[in-house]
């Protein structure tokens, strides 16, 4: 398995579990995995038992068959594995990988306005998690406009930078009121830069500070 695969699944497992509102990102990610245990075709393809017997051709339609349910199973307890607890229980009562892949698509594929609302207040309500670097949270943030416009819901520059500033912590607050005033901050992609040369000023001062903490106790 390659590495980029790895770390997807790592990923899918760490923190990316389907939970519903995910599901235009989290789709895309499974499916590179299953492509990487080559068992993607079973998302789209079924197969029956075929009639017992002894003719050549009963013996290759067995194979075939026997190779399918290998590759369902792998494919089935791989997109169960990747859904949060309350989703698994939910769809573990499919038996194929493609029986859970169109249920999937039927619940969380089909944009409504329930759901945009749902991304939406995610987005404008989404704070900064203590063991997040800057990178990992405008990656989460990232995400999540992307998810958005994938809904119909397109966030103008000036949303995208008045969300991440709100996502902050007080610890930040300094960079708050420099980005407020900063006019060359006028895009994600702006406040995304300042902020991650800010976190790693930050990390690179961390040993210097906790030096002169220690010498000064």
């Amino acid at each position: 398995m390659s590495s980029a695969c790895k770390n997807i699944i790592a990923e899918l497992n760490r923190g990316d579990k389907l939970e519903g509102d995910n599901y235009d990102i989290w789709y895309r990610k499974v499916q590179y995995v299953l492509e990487e245990q080559e068992v993607k075709e079973t998302l789209f393809h079924l197969m029956e038992e075929p009639e017992q017997g002894t003719t050549a051709q009963h013996i290759r339609d067995q194979e075939a068959y026997n190779a399918w349910k290998r590759k369902n199973s792998i494919a089935r307890i791989t997109l169960l594995s990747c859904m949060q607890d309350d989703l698994m229980c939910e769809f573990e009562e499919y038996e194929t990988a493609k029986g859970i892949w169109e249920a999937l698509k039927e619940k969380f594929g089909a944009t409504s306005a329930t759901k945009v609302r749902r991304l939406n207040q995610k987005f404008n309500d989404y704070k900064k998690r203590p063991n997040q670097s800057m990178r990992q949270h405008l990656r989460v943030m990232s995400n999540m406009i992307r998810e958005l416009k994938t809904a119909g819901q397109i966030m103008s520059d000036e949303q995208q930078v008045q969300a991440v500033l709100r996502s902050l912590p007080e610890s930040w607050d300094h960079m708050k009121i420099q980005m407020t005033h900063n006019d060359n901050v006028k895009t994600f992609e702006d406040i995304s830069r300042h902020l991650e040369l800010e976190d790693e000023r930050l990390e690179a001062a961390r040993p210097f500070n906790e030096a002169n903490y220690a010498s000064s106790s």
